[in-house]
C-alpha cells in the first residue's frame, strides 16, 4: 500500500492518477487505437475545444517544441488531431481534433468516469467531493498554468 504517512504528498496523488492513465490507454488499445502512446494522449489531452497552438501544448505538457511537433505530426498521420490555420494569426497553425480523435475521447471519458466512480464509492460521496474541491483549490493556488489540461482527464 501507498499510503503510508512515510510517502510524500505528490506520490500519493500521481498513484491515482496514473493508474486512470493506465488504464484508459488500454482501453484505447482494446478499442483500436493501439497506435496511441502515452506521449500522445499528453499532448492530445491539452487540446482546447476550438484548438490548440502546438507551443502552448509544448508548455502545457512541459516537453520541447520540437518533440510537441513530432507528437502532433503522427497524430495528424494517425487521424486523430488536424492542423488548421489560427484565425487570430494567419502565421499560426491550430491543432484540432479529428474524427478519429474524437472517437477515442469518448472511449476516454467512458473509462475516466468508471473510475472516478469508483473513487466516489470507495470515498463515499462527501469524501470524494472535499477531496475534489481541495484538489481544485490547490490547482487555482499555483493559476493552473503548470498542468492544465483542456479536458477533465487523460484524453479527453
Amino acid at each position: 500500500m501507498h499510503g503510508d504517512e512515510a510517502t510524500n504528498t505528490g506520490l500519493l496523488l500521481y498513484y491515482p492518477y496514473r493508474d486512470m492513465e493506465i488504464r484508459v490507454l488500454e482501453a484505447l488499445h482494446a478499442a483500436g487505437f493501439a497506435d496511441l502512446s502515452y506521449a500522445q494522449a499528453r499532448i492530445f489531452q491539452r487540446i482546447g475545444p476550438e484548438g490548440t497552438r502546438t507551443v502552448q501544448l509544448a508548455e502545457q505538457a512541459r516537453v520541447t517544441k520540437q518533440t510537441a511537433s513530432l507528437l502532433v505530426q503522427a497524430m495528424e498521420e494517425e487521424g486523430y488531431v488536424e492542423r488548421r490555420p489560427d484565425p487570430s494569426d494567419a502565421r499560426a497553425r491550430l491543432v484540432t481534433v479529428a474524427e478519429r480523435g474524437r472517437a477515442a475521447q469518448a472511449v476516454a471519458a467512458d473509462v475516466v468516469a468508471e473510475v472516478e466512480e469508483q473513487w466516489r464509492r470507495r470515498l463515499g460521496s462527501r469524501r470524494y467531493a472535499a477531496l475534489r474541491r481541495a484538489l481544485a483549490e490547490l490547482h487555482q493556488e499555483d493559476g493552473g498554468v503548470r498542468s492544465s489540461p483542456a479536458g477533465p482527464g487523460p484524453l479527453s
